[in-house]
This record gives C-alpha cells, sequence and structure tokens, in this order.
C-alpha cells in the first residue's frame, strides 16, 4: 500500500513532471495534447486515493522542510482541502480537453506555454489544498498569483497586459501588505500557524487584536475578491476563456473562499469569532458585496464581463458563510465552492464556445443564437440554473445551507439579502438564454442550421452541465465528507 506522503508528494510532483513531458513534446501538437489531459488524469487518479483514508477518519501527512522549529513547510488532508484537490484536479480534466478545442478553434497562438503555465497554477492549488499551516498555504498561495499571471497576459495585447498588471498588482498588494502581517502577528501571538480543529487563537489573543487580524487575514486573501478589493477579477477577464475557466472555478477563486473557511475555522475557530465585533462587519461587507456585484452585472452587455461579477457576487456568499458563524452555515459554504465551481465553469465554456462558433461576446448580439448552437445554450441554462440554486441543481443546497445557517443565527436581514440576491442572479443569467431561444435573429443574419463549437469545446461544457444534475442526488455524500472539518467547533 502506498503510504500517505507518497500519495501527496505523487499529486504534488505530477504537473511538474508534467511541465518537462510538454516541453519536449512541444513540436507535436497532438503528443502534446494529449500529454496534457494525461497529466491531469494522472493527478486525478492520485488525489483520488487519498479519499478513502480521509473518508475513515485519517488525516495523511508529510512534512517536506522544515525552516527552523515551528515554521515548515507540510501537508495534512483534511476534508474540506481534499474536496478542494479533488475540484481542482478533477475539473482540470475536463479543462484541459476544452483549452485545446479553445486554442485551436480561437487560433491562439503560444499553446505550450499555456499549458506549461497550467500545470503550474494546478501545483500551486494543491499545495493550497493540502498545507498543514498558514505558511505552507501563503507559500503555494503566492506561487498560484504569480503562475497565473503570464495566462492573464496570454494574449500578449495592451490591453491583456493592462488587465494582467491590475490582476497582479492587487494579488501582491493584499497579500503581501495585509495577509503577510496578519499571519506574522498570528504566529507571534500564538506560537504557531498550524490549522487547528477549533481554531489556535482562543485563550492567546485578546478578542480587540483578533477584531483586527479577522479584518486583515479577509482582505488580505484578495482572491475572495471583497469589495473595493474585487477589480483584478473583472480585469483578468482579457484571458483566454480556458483561463476564466481556471480563474474562477478550478482554481483561483476557490483557493480565496477556501482560504477563508480555512482561517475561519482552523485559526480562529468558529467560538472566537463570535467575540470579534468585526465578524459582524466583515459579514455585512460580504452582504454589500454579493448585492453590489450582481447589480453591476446586470449592466454588462459582453457576457464574461457579466459572468466576473456574477463570480465576485457568488464568492461573498461563502465569505458571509463564514462569517455569520454558524456550523450549519459554514458547511453550506465548503458545499457551494463546488456547486459553484460546476456552474460557473459551464457558463464560463458556454462563453467561450460562443466566440469560437461566432466571435460574438455581447449578450445583445445573441438573438437567435440558441437556433444554431442548441446544445450550448442549454447547458448554459443549466449552468445558470445550478448558480443561481434552483432544484432539481446542485447549488440549491448550498443555498439552502446558507438561509438555514443565516436564519439560526437570526440575522433576518441577511436572509432578505440572499433572497434579493438570487432574484438578481435570475435577472442577469436567465436573459442571454431567453434572446438566444425566443428572440429572432438580426435580420439577414441566418438562422437554419446547427452550427455548434468543435466538439473538443461542447463536449466539456456538457460534462459540466450534467454534474450540475449530478450534484443535486449527491449532496449527502459531499455534506458528510465535509461535515468533519467542523467536527470540534462550536454550535
Amino acid at each position: 500500500m502506498v503510504s500517505d506522503a507518497t500519495l501527496i508528494y505523487l499529486a504534488l510532483a505530477t504537473p511538474l513532471v508534467g511541465i518537462f513531458v510538454l516541453l519536449a513534446t512541444s513540436r507535436w501538437a497532438a503528443l502534446r495534447d494529449a500529454v496534457v489531459v494525461t497529466t491531469a488524469a494522472v493527478m486525478f487518479s492520485i488525489v483520488l486515493q487519498l479519499l478513502p483514508r480521509v473518508r475513515d477518519g485519517q488525516r495523511p501527512s508529510a512534512t517536506l522542510l522544515e525552516l527552523f522549529p515551528g515554521l515548515e513547510i507540510a501537508f495534512v488532508v483534511e476534508p474540506l482541502g481534499m474536496v478542494f484537490a479533488l475540484l481542482a484536479s478533477g475539473l482540470w480534466i475536463i479543462t484541459a480537453v476544452y483549452a485545446i478545442g479553445y486554442m485551436r478553434g480561437a487560433k491562439e497562438l503560444n499553446h505550450t506555454r499555456f499549458h506549461v503555465f497550467f500545470c503550474i497554477a494546478l501545483f500551486s492549488a494543491t499545495g493550497i489544498a493540502f498545507s498543514a499551516n498558514m505558511f505552507s498555504l501563503f507559500v503555494f498561495y503566492e506561487a498560484l498569483t504569480l503562475s497565473t499571471y503570464p495566462l492573464v497576459a496570454h494574449k500578449g495585447t495592451e490591453t491583456a497586459k493592462k488587465g494582467a498588471r491590475t490582476y497582479l498588482g492587487l494579488l501582491l498588494g493584499t497579500s503581501v501588505g495585509l495577509l503577510l502581517p496578519a499571519i506574522i502577528a498570528t504566529w507571534w501571538l500564538t506560537g504557531t500557524l498550524d490549522f487547528t480543529p477549533g481554531g489556535i487563537m482562543a485563550g492567546r489573543v485578546d478578542p480587540f487584536v483578533g477584531s483586527i487580524l479577522l479584518v486583515l487575514f479577509m482582505y488580505g486573501i484578495g482572491k475572495a475578491a471583497l469589495m473595493p478589493f474585487h477589480r483584478w477579477l473583472p480585469a483578468a477577464m482579457v484571458a483566454p476563456t480556458p483561463v476564466s475557466a481556471l480563474l474562477h472555478a478550478v482554481a483561483v477563486v476557490k483557493a480565496g473562499v477556501f482560504t477563508v473557511l480555512k482561517v475561519s475555522v482552523y485559526l480562529f475557530g468558529l467560538d472566537y469569532l463570535r467575540e470579534l465585533v468585526t465578524s459582524e462587519f466583515i459579514l455585512y461587507i460580504a452582504v454589500f458585496t454579493l448585492l453590489s456585484a450582481s447589480l453591476v452585472a446586470m449592466q454588462q452587455d459582453n457576457l464574461k464581463a457579466r459572468l466576473a461579477y456574477s463570480t465576485v457576487s457568488q464568492l461573498s456568499y461563502i465569505v458571509a458563510a463564514a462569517m455569520l458563524v454558524s456550523e450549519f452555515a459554514a458547511l453550506g459554504g465548503g458545499m457551494h465552492i463546488v456547486m459553484h465551481a460546476f456552474g460557473k465553469i459551464t457558463l464560463f465554456f458556454c462563453a467561450g464556445a460562443i466566440y469560437v462558433a461566432t466571435k460574438k461576446t455581447e449578450i445583445s448580439d445573441m438573438n437567435g443564437l440558441g437556433r444554431r448552437m442548441p446544445v450550448t445554450f442549454f447547458a448554459f441554462f443549466i449552468g445558470a440554473l445550478c448558480v443561481i440554486g434552483v432544484p432539481p441543481m446542485g447549488g440549491v443546497w448550498s443555498k439552502w445551507h446558507l438561509f438555514m445557517g443565516a436564519y439560526d443565527s437570526g440575522y433576518g436581514l441577511v436572509v432578505l439579502a440572499l433572497i434579493v440576491s438570487t432574484l438578481l442572479n435570475i435577472a442577469y443569467l436567465i436573459p442571454p438564454v431567453v434572446r438566444a431561444f425566443l428572440l429572432p435573429p438580426p435580420q439577414g443574419e441566418q438562422a437554419g442550421g446547427v452550427r455548434e463549437a468543435p466538439l473538443l469545446c461542447v463536449l466539456p461544457l456538457s460534462l459540466t452541465g450534467l454534474g450540475c444534475l449530478v450534484l443535486f442526488v449527491m449532496a449527502q455524500p459531499l455534506a458528510e465528507l465535509l461535515r468533519p472539518y467542523l467536527a470540534v467547533t462550536g454550535g
């Protein structure tokens, strides 16, 4: 039987080995593309072998490097990290296939460079998922930012470079200027940065100081896109659509909200969070973000821009889940990482397929397009329903947990805000489908005949759309896997 440490190291090493094989096969496009998909599949299969151990209550661990006593690069696979690693590695397979179809169909350049940085990004995301302490997580968090910068700037245009600079500047600025000081202060005050069930601050950090640290952590985790540090996310929409899928569903923003949950549960602890005056402040900042981002999304005619602001809104559901200091809500936040990932990656895949097939990016230009691309727009409809939280899509269960967590915690205004936000979700996600299927095409534009994007684009979006449906019936196993990460916190 393969040891826990070996599996962890193999999961981390696979995308790095894939880089060297990609570089060696870069002259042969078909072989290089096969290497991309194979690397993703191998990584997922390795991560999957850790699942039974975690489900049985084990916590696979490994220590890579000890800088000095109490500060080390180390890994522990706990339930929330297991879910994030499975999500990132599993969706990487589908995204890899989609990226091949998109890059060919859109005639993008520099395919090998693109896939190399994709590998580094997934290596970083896996390191975040398995981090045993906040120091390790910070190292991989920064690696993820740096590895995705070239992907955002991939097109090489001035617009792409400007968007990438905004992306890099905001994410590095928040992490170095806010998150790093919070980490140093936490280590100084508690003597540890280990992720510990129930938290490490109670009895060690005065609640006044803890309140300040909470603000530093929540805004320092810039990938969670709390306003006003959200601008990097819409700016990154200049990237090719597979990168948008990586940013919004597979790795980057999920790394942000994953870190929010880890910090809230394993550094602060829900009991200690209840003592902090700023937990309610961050809660209402999250509520403001989820409502205002939805209103901005409604004004966007560019489909990817609308989806970007939708992501800003949806991330704040998870931040709010942590700040409700309710086990029920925190469980819903963990579930929403998965539900939103499948819904949002489907929507971005559809946006990319529309561009590849028609070169259209504006919603106002999509009238009647559903008759030419019925599979793509039906998948868009499914993804939209999942993000909105409508049965029979998986998103209904995570949102139900959030609603009930807010209700049980006595936050009636938050319950109302979640209801309003859901209605706004409908207002900005359903119109593209209505235009595509119910409105006539522009005069002079041929309506007949199905002309979908290439199969390597259509197949992935069909699979992720199916995943939105499967999650509706698989929500209970997901909840049972996640529940132990809250087992020793206060209720």
